[in-house]
Protein backbone atom coordinates (compact mmCIF):
# COMPACT_ATOMS: atom_id res chain seq x y z
CA UNK A 1 0.00 0.00 0.00
CA UNK A 2 1.19 3.15 -0.81
CA UNK A 3 0.79 4.74 2.16
CA UNK A 4 1.99 2.34 5.19
CA UNK A 5 3.76 3.66 8.18
CA UNK A 6 2.69 6.80 6.91
CA UNK A 7 0.90 10.27 8.75
CA UNK A 8 -1.12 11.70 7.15
CA UNK A 9 -2.95 14.93 8.24
CA UNK A 10 -6.53 16.04 7.18
CA UNK A 11 -8.32 19.48 7.80
CA UNK A 12 -11.59 19.82 7.38
CA UNK A 13 -11.81 16.12 7.99
CA UNK A 14 -15.49 15.81 9.56
CA UNK A 15 -17.29 15.67 6.17
CA UNK A 16 -17.00 15.71 2.68
CA UNK A 17 -13.57 15.92 0.58
CA UNK A 18 -11.87 16.01 4.21
CA UNK A 19 -13.44 12.54 5.52
CA UNK A 20 -13.59 11.34 1.90
CA UNK A 21 -9.54 12.05 2.16
CA UNK A 22 -9.35 10.29 4.94
CA UNK A 23 -11.05 7.39 4.09
CA UNK A 24 -8.99 7.03 1.34
CA UNK A 25 -5.25 7.41 3.30
CA UNK A 26 -6.33 5.38 5.75
CA UNK A 27 -7.35 2.00 3.20
CA UNK A 28 -3.83 2.95 1.56
CA UNK A 29 -1.95 1.55 5.11
CA UNK A 30 -1.57 5.45 6.47
CA UNK A 31 -2.31 6.73 9.77
CA UNK A 32 -4.75 9.79 10.00
CA UNK A 33 -5.11 12.42 12.00
CA UNK A 34 -8.69 13.97 11.08
CA UNK A 35 -8.96 17.66 11.91
CA UNK A 36 -11.38 20.09 12.45
CA UNK A 37 -13.32 22.59 14.29
CA UNK A 38 -16.62 20.82 14.74
CA UNK A 39 -16.23 18.84 17.85
CA UNK A 40 -19.28 17.34 17.68
CA UNK A 41 -18.99 15.67 14.45
CA UNK A 42 -15.46 14.49 14.51
CA UNK A 43 -15.92 11.15 17.00
CA UNK A 44 -18.71 9.84 14.02
CA UNK A 45 -16.35 11.06 11.47
CA UNK A 46 -13.46 9.38 12.53
CA UNK A 47 -15.66 5.74 13.19
CA UNK A 48 -16.00 5.78 9.71
CA UNK A 49 -12.57 5.89 8.61
CA UNK A 50 -11.02 2.10 8.99
CA UNK A 51 -7.43 2.22 10.89
CA UNK A 52 -4.82 4.33 13.04
CA UNK A 53 -6.91 7.36 13.62
CA UNK A 54 -6.83 10.34 16.39
CA UNK A 55 -8.75 13.34 16.33
CA UNK A 56 -7.77 17.06 16.71
CA UNK A 57 -9.95 20.17 17.14
CA UNK A 58 -8.47 22.59 15.55
CA UNK A 59 -9.43 25.82 14.05
CA UNK A 60 -7.34 26.13 11.29
CA UNK A 61 -7.85 30.27 11.19
CA UNK A 62 -5.90 30.46 14.46
CA UNK A 63 -2.00 29.69 14.38
CA UNK A 64 -2.12 28.48 18.09
CA UNK A 65 -5.03 25.93 17.51
CA UNK A 66 -2.62 25.01 14.45
CA UNK A 67 0.69 24.38 16.41
CA UNK A 68 -1.05 22.62 19.28
CA UNK A 69 -2.68 20.88 17.10
CA UNK A 70 0.81 19.39 15.52
CA UNK A 71 2.14 19.14 18.77
CA UNK A 72 -0.30 16.52 19.49
CA UNK A 73 0.23 14.93 16.88
CA UNK A 74 4.31 14.50 16.84
CA UNK A 75 3.86 13.22 20.30
CA UNK A 76 1.31 10.52 19.41
CA UNK A 77 2.62 9.44 15.71
CA UNK A 78 5.91 11.19 16.23
CA UNK A 79 6.23 11.81 12.75
CA UNK A 80 4.48 13.51 10.09
CA UNK A 81 4.75 12.89 6.50
CA UNK A 82 1.06 14.15 4.42
CA UNK A 83 -0.70 17.56 5.29
CA UNK A 84 -4.01 18.03 3.52
CA UNK A 85 -4.94 21.36 3.80
CA UNK A 86 -9.13 20.97 3.00
CA UNK A 87 -10.65 23.19 5.68
CA UNK A 88 -12.67 26.38 3.82
CA UNK A 89 -15.57 28.29 3.81
CA UNK A 90 -17.48 30.73 1.59
CA UNK A 91 -19.81 33.69 2.31
CA UNK A 92 -22.06 34.67 -0.24
CA UNK A 93 -22.56 38.66 -0.73
CA UNK A 94 -22.27 40.90 -3.76
CA UNK A 95 -19.08 42.67 -3.38
CA UNK A 96 -21.12 46.27 -2.46
CA UNK A 97 -22.33 44.50 1.07
CA UNK A 98 -19.37 42.53 1.84
CA UNK A 99 -17.36 44.11 5.10
CA UNK A 100 -14.03 43.77 6.05
CA UNK A 101 -14.91 41.27 8.87
CA UNK A 102 -16.86 39.11 5.92
CA UNK A 103 -13.43 38.79 3.96
CA UNK A 104 -11.47 38.42 7.08
CA UNK A 105 -13.55 34.88 8.16
CA UNK A 106 -12.70 33.39 4.64
CA UNK A 107 -9.30 34.36 4.48
CA UNK A 108 -8.34 33.26 7.71
CA UNK A 109 -9.48 29.24 7.04
CA UNK A 110 -8.96 29.17 3.58
CA UNK A 111 -5.68 31.08 3.04
CA UNK A 112 -4.07 31.25 5.61
CA UNK A 113 -5.22 28.37 7.48
CA UNK A 114 -3.55 26.19 4.81
CA UNK A 115 -0.45 28.34 5.04
CA UNK A 116 0.04 27.94 9.17
CA UNK A 117 0.21 24.19 7.81
CA UNK A 118 2.40 24.52 5.34
CA UNK A 119 4.79 26.62 7.89
CA UNK A 120 4.44 23.68 9.98
CA UNK A 121 4.82 21.19 7.64
CA UNK A 122 8.51 22.97 6.73
CA UNK A 123 9.36 23.07 10.20
CA UNK A 124 8.95 19.31 11.01
CA UNK A 125 8.11 17.02 8.46
CA UNK A 126 10.97 15.31 6.67
CA UNK A 127 12.33 14.90 3.18
CA UNK A 128 10.10 12.84 1.00
CA UNK A 129 6.96 14.38 2.57
CA UNK A 130 4.12 16.03 0.64
CA UNK A 131 1.52 18.78 1.22
CA UNK A 132 -1.56 18.94 -1.35
CA UNK A 133 -4.06 22.66 -0.89
CA UNK A 134 -7.27 22.02 -2.01
CA UNK A 135 -8.08 25.10 -4.22
CA UNK A 136 -11.23 25.44 -6.49
CA UNK A 137 -12.22 26.13 -10.11
CA UNK A 138 -13.03 29.43 -8.54
CA UNK A 139 -9.48 30.32 -8.75
CA UNK A 140 -9.94 30.27 -12.55
CA UNK A 141 -13.23 31.24 -13.32
CA UNK A 142 -15.81 32.16 -10.52
CA UNK A 143 -19.48 33.25 -10.52
CA UNK A 144 -21.14 37.14 -8.51
CA UNK A 145 -21.19 37.16 -5.11
CA UNK A 146 -18.42 34.92 -3.54
CA UNK A 147 -15.66 37.01 -4.18
CA UNK A 148 -13.69 36.37 -0.98
CA UNK A 149 -13.86 32.68 -1.78
CA UNK A 150 -12.58 33.39 -5.01
CA UNK A 151 -9.74 35.21 -4.29
CA UNK A 152 -8.67 32.99 -1.40
CA UNK A 153 -8.89 30.03 -3.84
CA UNK A 154 -6.57 31.96 -6.08
CA UNK A 155 -3.95 33.04 -3.91
CA UNK A 156 -3.50 29.80 -2.48
CA UNK A 157 -2.39 28.96 -5.73
CA UNK A 158 0.23 31.02 -5.83
CA UNK A 159 0.84 30.09 -2.23
CA UNK A 160 1.52 26.21 -3.56
CA UNK A 161 3.61 27.82 -6.08
CA UNK A 162 5.87 29.27 -3.75
CA UNK A 163 5.90 26.53 -1.26
CA UNK A 164 6.92 24.37 -3.61
CA UNK A 165 9.87 26.47 -4.86
CA UNK A 166 11.06 26.56 -0.90
CA UNK A 167 9.80 23.34 -0.32
CA UNK A 168 11.89 21.78 -3.22
CA UNK A 169 15.18 22.14 -0.82
CA UNK A 170 13.53 20.26 1.87
CA UNK A 171 12.78 17.32 -0.14
CA UNK A 172 8.82 18.58 0.30
CA UNK A 173 6.74 18.16 -2.45
CA UNK A 174 3.65 21.25 -2.91
CA UNK A 175 0.95 20.89 -5.07
CA UNK A 176 -2.72 21.99 -5.08
CA UNK A 177 -6.13 20.53 -6.22
CA UNK A 178 -8.97 22.51 -7.53
CA UNK A 179 -12.46 20.74 -7.99
CA UNK A 180 -15.38 21.68 -9.54
CA UNK A 181 -18.84 21.16 -8.32
CA UNK A 182 -18.60 18.16 -5.69
CA UNK A 183 -21.61 16.24 -3.96
CA UNK A 184 -21.10 18.00 -0.55
CA UNK A 185 -22.96 20.63 1.49
CA UNK A 186 -20.98 23.19 1.11
CA UNK A 187 -22.49 23.17 -2.56
CA UNK A 188 -25.86 22.41 -2.18
CA UNK A 189 -26.32 25.54 0.14
CA UNK A 190 -24.77 27.36 -2.31
CA UNK A 191 -27.68 30.02 -3.06
CA UNK A 192 -26.96 30.61 -6.25
CA UNK A 193 -27.60 26.51 -6.90
CA UNK A 194 -30.34 26.40 -4.22
CA UNK A 195 -31.98 28.98 -6.44
CA UNK A 196 -31.41 27.33 -9.92
CA UNK A 197 -29.50 30.35 -10.81
CA UNK A 198 -26.53 27.93 -11.43
CA UNK A 199 -27.88 24.97 -13.08
CA UNK A 200 -25.54 21.89 -12.99
CA UNK A 201 -25.98 18.36 -14.81
CA UNK A 202 -25.41 14.89 -13.68
CA UNK A 203 -22.20 14.73 -15.02
CA UNK A 204 -21.05 18.13 -13.82
CA UNK A 205 -21.01 16.81 -10.27
CA UNK A 206 -18.21 14.53 -8.70
CA UNK A 207 -17.83 12.95 -5.50
CA UNK A 208 -16.03 13.15 -3.05
CA UNK A 209 -14.13 10.46 -3.45
CA UNK A 210 -13.28 11.45 -6.65
CA UNK A 211 -11.38 14.76 -5.14
CA UNK A 212 -9.50 12.61 -2.56
CA UNK A 213 -8.20 10.06 -5.18
CA UNK A 214 -6.24 12.74 -7.04
CA UNK A 215 -5.49 14.29 -3.47
CA UNK A 216 -3.82 10.90 -2.94
CA UNK A 217 -2.18 10.46 -6.07
CA UNK A 218 -0.48 13.83 -5.79
CA UNK A 219 0.46 12.81 -1.86
CA UNK A 220 2.24 9.69 -3.09
CA UNK A 221 5.45 7.96 -4.63
CA UNK A 222 3.78 8.03 -7.81
CA UNK A 223 3.65 11.86 -8.19
CA UNK A 224 7.30 11.70 -7.20
CA UNK A 225 8.17 14.63 -10.00
CA UNK A 226 4.97 16.90 -9.83
CA UNK A 227 5.85 20.01 -7.89
CA UNK A 228 3.95 23.23 -7.83
CA UNK A 229 1.28 21.90 -9.91
CA UNK A 230 -2.45 22.46 -10.09
CA UNK A 231 -4.79 19.46 -11.10
CA UNK A 232 -8.41 20.31 -11.90
CA UNK A 233 -10.58 17.64 -10.92
CA UNK A 234 -13.87 18.83 -12.41
CA UNK A 235 -15.29 16.42 -15.02
CA UNK A 236 -14.06 19.25 -17.51
CA UNK A 237 -16.57 21.68 -16.25
CA UNK A 238 -13.81 24.66 -16.82
CA UNK A 239 -14.12 23.01 -20.51
CA UNK A 240 -17.49 24.26 -20.50
CA UNK A 241 -16.92 27.88 -19.14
Amino acid sequence: MRFSDKVVLVTGAAGGIGLATAKRFASEGARVALVDRDARALPAAAAQVQGETMELVCDVGVEEDVCAAVVQLLRRFGRLDVVVNNAGLMVFKPIEELSGADWMKVLQVDLLGAFYFVKQAFLHMRPGGAIVNLSSIHAVATEPNVAPYAAAKAALLSLTRSAALEGQARGIRVNAVLPGAVDTPMLWNNPQVKSGAEHLGADEVGKPGDVAAAVAFLASSDAAFIQGASLLVDGGRLCRL
